[in-house]
């Protein structure tokens, strides 16, 4: 934080820390962007300064190009802020910064405990490369209670993952709890924090390591992938650092300066997408052909006391729930009729999405009697994106599968 703010007081709002975070400053000379530093080699003026950088691999130096540069470590610094952390890494993409604190923390003979409505590719990861590894891995209802997790854990047990709330099926989870039980049998908690983004500080949660993919929100536009890891400890910075350059893990300074500019806006953005999203929402709770709108924000939705507990606001994501009858073909018939909404897999752009969806479980969790619609909310005018769905839903009778 520069010290013409970090001086003061009284700490500043969010939306000012997101302003001037990872900046110098504004009383001095120069532009109010910090610059692209592009590179691979690094000079040094001496031998001397050569042998302190390369004993700096945890710190922000300037080293070599896949350590890191000031415009990485600009957004570095504002992804800590946002996250209430120490220290953050950047890496290429969101799945990168699953999969590379998961590499960083498990070895071959661990257990990993996963949710069932963890996001499909980390899901994928854990099948097929950490079972290739050597680890185990199991997945349990992801609103399961502290006892029934505490039955869970196994002497070889490294880590207890948690994505509140699943990105799918919207489940908020008692991480509170869970990561009580977890630092109790000695495992580190990961959480997949890209919903929750700043609505969930992590790290007074219990949260080890908080897994963001900055290509949703923080970048804003849909035009970057990136991915972040923040941690709270020096212990948890080294062992995520030390993974990452392991692995080569790397992120285009281009990239890295795009995101800081979207982070400059989120707060806006974020704030009129939440009341956007609630008012459609709402709209869509009152519809028959609705049984369950999935919007842990929303009074009724499940997980709300929980969100409401442990939240300060909600990002624009939520499901739908189709009365039983309508057929998937009956919803993807009224997704493809939607002007404004594009089929997308990706959220938290300046764009409304729709996405059928579907999920796989195994630990029993997640079962409903209907269809799944995955709705993304932009900055489109709200009244706009419920006319958009008004015209839509007679498209649902075209394939009624009653």
């Amino acid at each position: 934080m520069p010290d013409d703010i970090a001086g003061h007081s009284k700490k500043p709002g969010f939306a000012t820390r997101l302003s001037h975070a990872g900046r110098a400053g504004t009383h001095v000379h120069g532009f109010v962007n910090p610059p692209v530093h592009r590179g691979s080699t690094v000079l040094y003026p001496d031998m001397a300064t050569r042998k302190r950088m390369g004993a700096a691999r945890f710190d922000q130096a300037m080293v070599y190009g896949v350590m890191g540069s000031p415009t990485h470590h600009a957004l570095e610094d504002v992804v800590a802020e946002i996250e209430g952390g120490t220290r953050c890494q950047i890496v290429s993409s969101g799945l990168a910064a699953v999969t590379t604190p998961l590499l960083a923390y498990l070895s071959s003979g661990d257990h990993c405990l996963m949710p069932d409505s963890v996001y499909g590719p980390a899901r994928s990861f854990c099948d097929e490369m950490l079972t290739r590894l050597g680890v185990e891995t199991t997945y349990y209802d992801p609103c399961v209670g502290a006892d029934a997790m505490e039955a869970l854990f196994r002497p070889n047990t490294k880590v207890l993952y948690v994505e509140s709330p699943g990105s799918h099926t919207f489940e908020v989870q008692d991480v509170p709890a869970l990561a009580a039980v977890a630092h109790t049998r000695g495992a580190k908690v990961l959480m997949d924090n890209t919903w929750g983004i700043h609505f969930f500080q992590p790290f007074e949660h219990g949260v080890d390591v908080s897994i963001q993919a900055l290509t949703k929100y923080v970048v804003g536009h849909s035009d970057v992938l990136l991915g972040s890891m923040t941690t709270n400890s020096v212990e948890d910075w080294e062992t995520v650092r030390g993974t990452t350059l392991a692995l080569g893990q790397y992120a285009s300074p281009d990239d890295c300066w795009l995101a800081l500019r979207g982070a400059r806006t989120m707060a806006v953005r974020m704030a009129r997408q939440m009341e956007s999203a609630l008012t459609v929402a709402r709209w869509l709770a009152g519809r028959h052909e609705v049984k369950q709108v999935l919007y842990p924000a929303l009074p009724g939705s499940p997980g709300h006391e929980i969100w409401k507990r442990d939240f300060t606001g909600a990002c624009s994501l939520f499901g739908v729930v189709f009365q039983p009858g309508f057929s998937a073909a009956a919803v993807h018939g009224m997704t493809e009729s939607l002007e404004l909404f594009g089929i997308g897999a990706s959220w938290g752009g300046f764009e409304s999405l729709a996405l059928p969806t579907s999920v796989t479980r195994t630990a029993g969790s997640g079962s409903f009697d209907g269809e799944l619609l995955r709705l993304h909310v932009g900055l489109e005018e709200p009244g706009d994106l419920i006319a958009d769905l008004e015209t839509a839903f007679p498209r649902l009778y075209a394939n009624f599968a009653a």
